[in-house]
């Protein structure tokens, strides 16, 4: 099988180190599918395809990057350059990793929508994040109904039911397939100087992070303890910054993080709307524990293994009662790291496989 897989989230990325600030979670979502594919499958090749530089991650000798647009007209690239490319490299099928597919094209394509998020009439949603989204807002849809799309991908079976209902596309032809953690992402490192809770994402209005700030002033009149914040920051999402033992730690890299979660009392996530919530199962390999909001894809994520909270005063209750009770976050760590477990890279390119085969055999 010949497979091709967009990577415009990683344009611009010089190293595999860049890829998580550069990229966020859908660039994390590209790498880690492509290599587990190429791990899994090594008769197939796949190739990551964009229209901007990236850097090719792993080495993988059926991972291969392509080619630029070779003139000005293939610089359309999703109406006509990235046909082309399809076409000169023989490829089967496309995969659309970020929300978009060519159209036309002379092959069949499957879509990942990671959520529904630029559709969504929410306070959260401001000027700042439907100018971002406005291309993909008017795209997908007709592109849903054009029949460019063979198969829809999903990370939670949340988005799968927001996805058909949503769209009226066909439940058939959507498929929820849940991400995991990267490999990196293990118990290390040594424990700070001193406790904290940890916010670990990319800062924007949605991530709910002045509800966690608010809350945050109960637990820390309690309790010295850290409040620690790691994750670019849009410029949307300015927060207060003078709080009593907060630490803004801006875009980390991997290694840094791994730490971050490994010593955490406990990764509070407390997001308004979520695909899936990569940094809950990160934080679950690691071994920390979680408390995430209502939100019912981060439910799904993180299954029974977690602490429910959706309000300042529920937040600062679940925070209260994991640095008071050791018992309670020494269970807790144990059921992060049973539930991390059930999730892995290579189940998740199986799975995905499985859905191209059905795509080509259609």
């Amino acid at each position: 099988m010949r497979v091709a897989l967009d990577a415009t989230a990683l344009q611009h990325t010089t190293s595999t180190a860049d890829f998580r600030a550069d990229a966020g979670g859908v660039g994390r979502y590209t790498v880690q599918l492509a290599l587990a594919l190429a791990g899994q499958f090594p008769e197939d090749e796949y190739l990551l395809v964009s229209d901007q530089p990236f850097a090719l991650p792993g080495a993988a000798a059926n991972l291969h990057a392509g080619d630029p647009p070779r003139n000005v007209l293939e610089r359309r690239w999703w109406t006509y350059g990235l046909a082309r490319q399809l076409q000169r490299r023989k490829i089967q099928l496309f995969h659309g990793c970020n929300f978009e597919v060519p159209f036309p094209s002379p092959i069949p394509s499957v879509v990942m929508l990671h959520d529904l998020s630029p559709w969504l009439d929410q306070p959260w949603v401001d000027a700042a994040w439907r100018r971002r989204t406005a291309r993909v807002r008017k795209r997908v849809p007709w592109l849903l109904k054009a029949g460019a799309v063979r198969h829809v991908i999903t990370p939670s079976e949340a988005i799968r039911t927001e996805v058909i209902r949503f769209f009226h596309f066909p439940a058939g032809r959507v498929t929820a397939i849940p991400h995991a953690a990267a490999p990196q992402f293990r118990p290390s490192g040594q424990p700070s100087a001193r406790p904290y809770f940890l916010f670990a994402g990319m800062l924007e209005p949605r991530k709910n992070v002045q509800q966690l700030l608010e809350a945050w002033r109960t637990v820390r009149a309690a309790h010295d303890l850290d409040l620690v914040i790691a994750g670019p920051q849009r410029d949307e999402a300015a927060v207060a910054d003078s709080l009593p033992g907060v630490v803004w730690k801006g875009a980390v890299s991997d290694q840094e993080m791994a730490e971050l979660y490994s010593h955490a009392l406990a990764l509070v996530y407390p997001s308004c709307y979520e695909g899936f919530g990569l940094p809950v199962i990160e934080a679950m390999q690691c071994g920390a524990p979680v408390v995430v909001s209502h939100d019912p894809a981060l439910r799904e994520t993180a299954g029974d293994a977690a602490l429910l909270a959706g309000s300042a005063p529920e937040l600062a209750a679940a925070m209260l009662a994991i640095a008071d009770n050791p018992e309670l976050r020494a269970r807790l760590k144990a059921q992060s790291l049973a539930r991390a477990a059930l999730f892995s890279w290579e189940r998740t390119a199986r799975r995905t496989r499985a859905v191209y085969e059905k795509v080509l055999e259609r």
